[in-house]
């Protein structure tokens, strides 16, 4: 499973978790065998009217056809389509809250229409992917962020991910930029994530780099208490809890998410 999510960040199939903000249209997964390719993703960031980070649209290609999503809108070759969307081999659903793309060949794609992407792919395609969404070796690190003799920060190996289009009007982001050290918030995001209602996660999933990511959006929002903030990387560690087959309970209140 690969996945981004709240405040640019993003799980490579390999299980890296890494930030990366770039506001262009970017290679999100694709198979990248040099013969015949059978899928790629494509997505592009914005920021919204509250300044956080949404992905504004997501271009997938199939074989032969193209399927273009954007929040409340399913559009395949190039028609609007009404869900659920049945064509050779492929379902697509859409609700008030996700859309879902299912391929026969081996993929699923899950959006909240919003923030956060999860894409699962079968493992035929291990060592054949490519994109911001890492190469699917199995080895973290390896190949997407030390190549060879060269290595990369996050930055740089999303800037290479870039989709050139000729009209673009968008900057890549500063590849010189550090990170804040957000250790101010570790206390509140460890108890955040460690409450009663994620005890069946704990064993199933990598915490510290889910703090590591509170930490980074609690930074982002200097102070400031919005949902996004507090919120984006709780749901997606959720979410991957109930994908590796863990139970979180009822964790949203009425004054808490």
């Amino acid at each position: 499973v690969c996945s981004t999510w709240g405040n640019n960040h993003f799980k490579t199939f390999d299980g890296d978790i890494y930030q990366f903000p770039g506001i262009c249209e970017y290679n999100f997964a694709s198979d990248c065998r040099d013969t015949f390719k059978e899928f790629s993703v494509h997505i592009q960031r914005a920021l919204n009217s509250d300044n956080h980070p949404e992905i504004q649209y997501i271009l997938i290609t199939i074989k032969d056809f193209t399927v273009y999503l954007r929040p409340k809108l399913v559009v395949v070759d190039g028609r609007i389509v009404k869900t659920p969307y049945y064509s050779s081999g492929m379902l697509i659903e859409s609700n008030d809250i996700y859309t879902k793309v299912y391929a026969k060949f081996g993929l699923i794609l899950i959006w909240n229409q919003a923030d956060a992407l999860m894409v699962e792919l079968d493992s035929k395609f291990s060592n054949h992917t490519c994109g911001l969404c890492g190469d699917y070796n199995g080895v973290p690190i390896y190949n997407e962020f030390i190549n060879g003799d060269a290595s990369y920060n996050s930055i740089t190996y999303g800037n290479l991910q870039k989709i050139s289009k000729p009209n673009a009007k968008c900057e890549d982001p500063d590849e010189t930029q550090a990170v804040p050290s957000c250790n101010g918030h570790r206390d509140e995001c460890k108890k955040l994530l460690t409450s009663s209602a994620f005890d069946d996660c704990r064993l199933r999933l990598n915490l510290e780099m889910y703090i590591q990511a509170c930490m980074q959006d609690k930074c982002a929002c200097n102070g400031s208490e919005d949902s996004f903030c507090l919120c984006s990387t709780i749901s997606e560690y959720s979410r991957q809890c109930s994908h590796a087959g863990g139970r979180p309970s009822e964790w949203r209140t009425p004054y808490f998410c």
